[in-house]
């Protein structure tokens, strides 16, 4: 391929990834959220909280915020699929969907994003488990958040994720988060 052709592949992939902005969490319909956050509002925080799990936890920050920024982004092809819609579909492995997305990318990108989405469905050093529990911490989180949006359904979601943390840090983070409000982050620094 041409340097031309392997930018228009690589760009072609971060146009993709745009569409996260507009798809929705869609599990969260499950529990009777309207207008859940979409993929890329869960990616970001997720990002975020894996850079403080990895400071907390002796990880590498820029490691599992990597990790946590590609994790769903093959959602732009087989979408949000909720556990328990996975009961009923076989849905393709995310390396392969990864392999697709970036398949006329420049060598380099598409080297580059295949790793990272390896190490995250398949590693197992400390980020990719930090990694992991960012995950489920972010989505324990926005459940508490809808929740005082009046979800009530949410609460099983809060408990089910909650229980698979496994860094001594997720859980430590996820016990304040049960005592706290969304707004109580402010409260912090008008006292």
């Amino acid at each position: 391929m041409s340097d031309d052709q392997h930018a228009k592949g690589s760009m072609s992939y971060l146009m993709e990834m745009g569409a996260l902005k507009r798809a929705k969490r869609s599990g969260w319909w499950i529990v009777g959220v309207k207008d859940p956050e979409t993929i890329a509002e869960h990616s970001f925080r997720t990002a975020v909280i894996g850079s403080v799990l990895a400071m907390l936890e002796g990880a590498d920050p820029a490691k599992v915020a990597l990790l946590c920024t590609f994790h769903d982004t093959q959602e732009t092809r087989v979408g949000d699929i909720p556990w328990v819609g996975r009961r009923y579909l076989k849905a393709a492995k995310n390396e392969d969907v990864t392999a697709d997305q970036v398949a006329n990318a420049h060598p380099a990108v598409a080297a580059g994003i295949r790793a990272v989405v390896e190490e995250y469905e398949t590693g197992d050093s400390l980020e990719v488990m930090v990694a992991h529990d960012a995950d489920k911490l972010e989505c324990m989180i926005q459940g508490i958040e809808y929740l005082e949006q009046g979800y009530s359904n949410a609460q099983e979601w809060v408990d089910t994720t909650r229980a698979k943390l496994k860094t001594a840090s997720a859980i430590e983070l996820a016990d304040a988060a049960q005592d706290m409000r969304s707004a109580d982050w402010q409260r912090v620094y008008l006292r």
